[in-house]
């Protein structure tokens, strides 16, 4: 067994599965639903996506929230106290004031727990382009590397992976206010698309804006080809919520421009940073030479 526990959180994307296979310990961000706090894979055991996104479609609204001080402990504490160092990569500081609430916890948990180090790491991103990241770190994780190692990697690496997406439906982007330069006048009935993606400050940036679906799609393309690098040996994810059709179309394209060396994998974006994109949203996550 390794002497440090590996955590990260929902807000990367990461589902059960993918943490068993790695080992990783998962910390669940909340969304609230009809006044009840919902936490992922703790109030449910699988994410049943469409159900979820059709309810937003249906005009439902979700909010999100930070956890408390509370549940940070309860994460935490078991695994200082069973004698474990702890290393946590986790979604973007620049989206969430939770991490505020867990700079409170852990300056009283390294008092109490003297002998254990507690790291953490800022992937700069969520959702997709997380996902990407938690896998190479779970596999070097699972090889034996340390702590160390990995915060090592993460920090060289953290710029070289990039993700660029549109929604479908602006709505739900200008309501969360989490995109910088998003103008309130872009319309989805005039079938414009903002282009998006994750800055090396970890923010989500309007970056241009694209006239219909199909273009929006072939932009994606061209990103990954402008900016991919050794695409070869890094796994490439379409991350999308419900987007249909969409996620084959883009599999296709992305297919034809890089042909089948490349390893793709579809991922769907957790419901509570789903309450913020909303539905029909897409996006690919890479390794490139700058985000």
């Amino acid at each position: 067994m390794q002497n440090y526990a590996l955590f990260t959180d929902t807000d990367t994307d990461i589902t059960p599965e993918i943490a068993r296979e790695y080992g990783y310990h998962v910390i669940s961000m909340p969304y609230c639903l009809d006044g009840k706090t919902i936490y992922p894979y703790e109030d449910f055991e699988v994410f049943d996506a469409k159900p979820f996104y059709d309810m937003l479609r249906a005009g439902t609204l979700t909010t999100t929230s930070s956890i408390s001080e509370e549940k940070y402990k309860a994460y935490f504490e078991p695994v200082l106290a069973a004698g474990q160092d702890i290393l946590y990569l986790h979604f973007s500081r620049a989206l969430s004031a939770t991490f505020e609430i867990m700079d409170r916890v852990l300056p009283e948990l390294r008092e109490k727990y003297p002998e254990r180090k507690i790291l953490t790491f800022d992937l700069k991103s969520a959702t997709t382009l997380s996902l990407l990241m938690i896998h190479e770190a779970g596999a070097m994780y699972k090889d034996g590397k340390s702590a160390d190692e990995i915060l090592a990697w993460a920090e060289n690496e953290v710029d070289h992976f990039a993700m660029y997406m549109f929604v479908d439906d602006l709505k739900f982007f200008k309501r969360s206010g989490r995109v910088t330069g998003l103008a309130a006048t872009m319309g989805t009935m005039l079938g414009i698309r903002p282009m998006i993606h994750i800055s090396s400050e970890g923010k989500l940036v309007n970056i241009g804006k694209i006239k219909g679906r199909t273009k929006a799609l072939e932009q994606l393309v061209n990103y990954v080809e402008e900016l991919g690098d050794d695409l070869e040996n890094h796994r490439m994810i379409i991350g999308n919520s419900d987007a249909g059709e969409m996620v084959d179309d883009l599999l296709a394209m992305l297919r034809e421009r890089f042909g089948d060396k490349i390893q793709i994998e579809i991922s769907m974006v957790n419901p509570t940073l789903g309450s913020h994109c909303g539905p029909n949203g897409i996006g690919v996550a890479f390794h490139a030479i700058h985000r």
